[in-house]
């Protein structure tokens, strides 16, 4: 077996194992992209614990487990660039498309969602999305209002009564 081909089938294998670890990842179209940009977006997903590779589409395809959609193998051409996400995909979504309005120079292909297929009309809408963290604190408030509306209510009569009991004995 050549040394070229034994690289191609380990960087199969590599791919592999990034798709089967993360069940979140975005397909990347970086044509244009000068290397200064492209340096800068690695440190920024670098920073925040977001893989991202440069990929031979020949070989990605390849390495595309039976579990993904076939629908992604279509958006395997061109420049591709694979960003992937095993926590908090929204947070590498708002990452890319700040990046994107900052220089204008990436553009979202396709990609997968917490094992959806996500296409790029979609992709807007999930950077939009709130966190998982600020939907939790969100949901914790509006259960615990109600309940500390209906303590006060409870309480109010009893802080009568004490104002009331004060301002008989200040008379005696």
């Amino acid at each position: 077996m050549n040394v070229n081909r034994e690289k191609k089938e380990n960087l199969v294998k590599e791919m592999n194992k990034n798709f089967a670890k993360h069940d979140s990842f975005y397909l990347l179209d970086f044509i244009n992209m000068p290397v200064t940009q492209t340096m800068e977006l690695r440190r920024q997903l670098h920073e925040n614990s977001f893989p991202m590779k440069v990929v031979k589409n020949r070989l990605a395809l390849r390495a595309l487990t039976e579990g993904l959609p076939e629908d992604l193998k279509e958006y395997f051409r061109g420049p591709t660039a694979i960003a992937f996400a095993s926590e908090n995909p929204l947070q590498l979504a708002r990452i890319l498309r700040d990046f994107y309005k900052q220089h204008k120079v990436l553009k979202f292909k396709a990609g997968l969602l917490e094992g959806q297929f996500l296409p790029e009309a979609q992709f807007e809408d999930v950077a939009s999305l709130t966190s998982r963290e600020d939907l939790i604190a969100k949901l914790a408030f509006m259960m615990a209002h109600p309940l500390m509306k209906l303590l006060r209510t409870w309480q109010a009569p009893m802080e009568s009564l004490g104002r009331l009991l004060s301002q008989l004995k200040s008379k005696k």
